[in-house]
């Protein structure tokens, strides 16, 4: 038995570590090129710790080198924050109203229509992408922020929906109840009584949706075609299209691009955890 307990255990260590190397690498090896020159980015064999080491792929990104890429960098930076941004506002508050309704009011067909709104996360991205596009053409949003941010909001509202549904649902009906003695409305209930109380799980979506958004790449890429509105993922990709921007200098824009969202991750997960979990134990 004893021996059973071992092997298991350092199998158990061994598949750990595999998928923690499997997983961080990747960001190791970005950093590691990032600060090195083409030559020693090529050398042969690979140089596991930066040779030579050097900072001027980020000094072309602060700006203390000139370089027109530094400027494409930050616009899409900022269109990013900017775009995943006001569609996280924009996803959470509608997010709120729906998920109250589903949790507490009582409505003709509401299974129903919680059902087919979840049922939309099934659809493949490509099954939606044309129809978006004709929309957003027809009413003249293409290369917008609002565009792209009520593409984004319609695609991440299912997700939000369901993480407060739950949440909600995990909230005891007293609360409720004693503020509907004092004759408050459903909306004053869930502004007085919910939203307070719901802190981890409305935090918990903004995150996730933010972090969704900043991922994007299909959307934009087909509801943007210039610089104005593009975000990084998109212009990350282009520029390694081009064939003319050092490997060494995208990799350091790729640091930049997910610094953003891994910091976030990093020192929000405990709010992420506590409201996608909430839900799950009443």
């Amino acid at each position: 038995m004893g021996e059973r307990r071992l092997s298991r255990r350092i199998g158990r260590v061994v598949v750990v570590v595999v998928i923690v190397v499997w997983s961080v690498f990747p960001i190791y090896w970005a950093l590691n090129t990032s600060f090195t020159t083409l030559n020693g980015a090529q050398s042969v064999p690979a140089n596991f710790v930066p040779r030579p080491f050097t900072a001027h792929n980020y000094h072309i990104l602060l700006g203390q080198t000139s370089g027109g890429v530094a400027n494409q960098f930050w616009r899409s930076f900022l269109n990013a924050t900017i775009e995943s941004g006001l569609a996280t506002v924009l996803t959470v508050v509608i997010a709120l109203f729906a998920a109250y309704a589903f949790a507490r009011l009582e409505f003709a067909g509401k299974r129903i229509i919680l059902v087919a709104v979840l049922a939309t996360l099934l659809l493949p991205v490509y099954a939606t992408l044309i129809p978006l596009y004709r929309i957003m053409s027809s009413v003249h949003l293409v290369n917008t922020y609002a565009g792209i941010v009520l593409v984004y909001t319609s695609g991440f509202l299912p997700l939000a929906i369901w993480i407060m549904y739950n949440y909600f649902a995990s909230v005891p009906r007293e609360l409720e109840e004693a503020a509907f003695v004092d004759g408050a409305t459903p909306v004053m209930a869930l502004w007085r009584v919910m939203i307070p109380v719901s802190g981890p799980g409305i935090a918990a979506t903004a995150i996730i949706v933010f972090l969704m958004g900043w991922a994007q790449f299909i959307f934009p890429l087909v509801l943007s075609s210039d610089l104005a509105t593009q975000p990084v993922t998109v212009v990350v990709a282009a520029l390694y299209g081009q064939r003319i921007v050092p490997f060494t200098l995208l990799n350091a824009i790729g640091v930049l691009a997910a610094a953003l969202p891994g910091i976030l991750a990093l020192v929000l997960n405990r709010y992420i955890v506590q409201g996608v979990m909430a839900g799950s134990i009443k």
